[in-house]
């Protein structure tokens, strides 16, 4: 008999997470979203500061939204003993600790793995920081474009000039860090099973982002020249990139192989004596003389539109794309298409949110509302056995 659709992995599991911007919260809402509950610790009056980047969706912050959604917000002023007391109960009942706090301050709060291990020997804990526990950089403070620059990627994305080095134009850093961080308690849950303590993680951005640099440190080993930036073309495979059309549009198409060599001179730009030029008939070759194939293949869309020039492409098997603004990825008629679009609700009205990818057909993935700042401390410090009395001292110290 198949399980209700009902059961979710991380059902009955509970996370509390010390968490701000992006690394930690992304972490933590895929775990919302295989059902676990996450309690997001915010301090009072201002919280996580994300909050604060943009007022663009409705009046709230597009980071925001995006990381946070199917979590409950709680307000602790962790200096205060009130407070701090609140978060030991917590902890107490908790499955897994995130944090990305300043390098050191969970440490000088006795959160650390060792403090909080003898405790509460179940407990995960998860630290996510730029640099990671240990050495001369782990004091630190980082944040995404930086690492994306002490990782190397900011010297291989861009233009080819010297002061034409571009940063990735989302969070790229810190996606890593997060995700790395929300495989790897995923991991220790498992261990967990097996032994039956916790362990603990330190997850390091600078370590992410530099495991998906591998190519191009590969590239570059043994002193080798690294890969040229090279725009949105790629650097060692051509044609691969962005070309113009006639009427004025784009388009983006990716050769891997001599094979779509072959068919790309023969059924696109209609000259299959290309396919046998010394000077393109390796990938290689057409890496050297890429601005000669360029000319070549510029002048042969030239008198072509866009579909006519998609035509082509797909009729050969090239792989191509159409370069989306963002309008263009909210229409995608791929994602509306496989009905991958759900309304969740926020403090300002519902918003329109991403199924996430790699769906489980036993189980539907948990997309529950964006939390208001504070919106579950009362509901929280209940189930704590907090009385109302205590609770509106507590507020009225500014503790919660």
């Amino acid at each position: 008999m198949s399980q209700p659709k009902s059961i979710r992995p991380l059902d009955g599991l509970t996370v509390v997470s010390l968490e701000h911007a992006i690394a930690a919260p992304f972490c933590t809402r895929q775990l919302a979203d295989l059902g676990a509950r996450v309690i997001k610790v915010e301090r009072p009056g201002t919280g996580d500061f994300a909050r604060g980047y943009d007022q663009r969706v409705n009046g709230l912050a597009s980071h925001f939204v995006w990381t946070n959604r199917s979590k409950e917000s709680l307000t602790l002023d962790l200096k205060q003993d009130s407070a701090a007391d609140v978060l030991d109960s917590l902890l107490a009942t908790a499955d897994v600790l995130v944090q990305n706090l300043a390098p050191g301050a969970a440490a000088r709060m006795g959160l650390s793995f060792e403090v909080l291990h003898h405790r509460f020997p179940r407990l995960i804990v998860c630290d996510i920081s730029g640099y990671g526990a240990g050495g001369p950089y782990e004091k630190k403070k980082a944040y995404d474009l930086l690492i994306q620059s002490e990782g190397g990627f900011l010297s291989v994305t861009g233009g080819q000039g010297e002061e034409e080095m571009a940063k990735a134009g989302c969070s790229i850093a810190d996606i890593a860090a997060g995700m790395y961080a929300y495989t790897g308690i995923l991991s220790a849950l498992l261990l967990r099973e097996r032994t039956g303590e916790g362990s603990h993680l330190d997850v390091s951005m600078l370590e992410s982002l530099v495991e998906w640099m591998n190519y191009p440190m590969y590239y570059a080993y043994d002193g080798a020249p690294p890969p040229p930036r090279a725009g949105a073309a790629h650097a060692t495979i051509y044609p691969y990139g962005p070309f113009p059309v006639g009427d004025g549009t784009t388009v983006m198409l990716g050769l891997q192989n001599e094979r779509e060599w072959q068919l790309f001179c023969e059924k696109v730009l209609l000259a299959p004596e290309l396919a046998k030029d010394p000077r393109f008939s390796a990938n290689f070759k057409r890496v050297e003389n890429r601005n000669a194939l360029r000319e070549l293949i510029i002048e042969s869309f030239s008198t072509l539109d866009f579909d006519a020039v998609i035509d082509r492409l797909d009729h050969a098997q090239i792989a191509n794309a159409r370069v989306n603004d963002m309008q263009g990825v909210w229409d995608h008629p791929q994602l509306q298409a496989r009905d991958r679009w759900r309304e969740v609700e926020t403090s300002a009205g519902p918003i329109p949110s991403l199924v996430p990818p790699g769906g489980n057909s036993a189980f539907e993935p948990r997309m529950d509302a964006v939390p208001g700042l504070g919106q579950h401390t009362e509901q929280v410090l209940k189930e704590l056995g907090l009385g109302a009395e205590r609770i509106e001292e507590m507020r009225a110290a500014g503790a919660i």
